[in-house]
């Protein structure tokens, strides 16, 4: 059995997400919690083996929820929800000790495929991101293999710079800002870079960088 707690502050996606878990014989929810704070209380009382914890919530958001659940509970599983699949904060997340995400617009077929693979420890991300080079991405990541070291090495001096500053949490125009170049500068370079690395988005990419390092 999965015990699972959902940590959504839109009461109705948390209510149906709670009955579609609790349809499947080996899923089972043993709370929930509206903002990050509560997550953070609820997790630390009921010890599930997964969280599913929206990005975007009030009082904590979730990075924060995450980062301090896994210093008290460093083998408790979280996955990430969120409507974006360039949102930085993702980023954040894994760095946080998120094992992954799931994008809101998947379907019921692949919300579950996730959950149950992530449980078992396989590297998983949502088939809706970018197909095979965000698992590449994400894999590499995690497991700190050389794959994505090797694909960071066509990139230029400040296309390294720019993705570092992206990694770091920076946006477009903090990062224009920062090397006093235009944003329509940066979203070229960044384009680049995807096309480069063969992924599709800023997360896969960063997440491409941060396995490399």
């Amino acid at each position: 059995m999965i015990r699972l707690v959902i940590a959504e502050d839109q009461r109705l996606l948390r209510q149906s997400l709670r009955l579609l878990l609790d349809r499947e014989p080996d899923l089972q929810v043993v709370g929930e919690a509206a903002d990050g704070a509560e997550a953070f209380n609820v997790v630390t009382a009921v010890n599930p083996d997964l969280v599913l914890m929206d990005v975007d919530m009030p009082r904590l958001d979730g990075v924060t929820a995450t980062k301090l659940i896994k210093g008290c509970l460093p083998e408790v599983k979280i996955l990430m929800l969120s409507v974006h699949d360039d949102d930085t904060r993702i980023v954040a997340a894994v760095q946080a000790g998120a094992c992954g995400y799931i994008l809101k617009d998947a379907d019921h077929e692949e919300f579950l495929r996730i959950i149950r693979g992530t449980h078992r420890g396989e590297p998983v991300v949502s088939a809706f991101l970018a197909d095979r080079s965000a698992r590449r991405a994400y894999t590499s990541m995690k497991q700190g293999s050389d794959h994505s070291a090797g694909g960071l090495v066509g990139l230029t001096d400040r296309e390294r710079e720019i993705l570092a500053r992206a990694a770091a949490g920076c946006g477009n125009k903090e990062i224009a800002d920062q090397l006093c170049v235009s944003a329509d500068t940066v979203k070229t370079h960044l384009h680049h870079i995807y096309h480069k690395l063969g992924v599709a988005g800023r997360v896969e990419a960063v997440l491409m960088f941060l396995g490399a390092k």
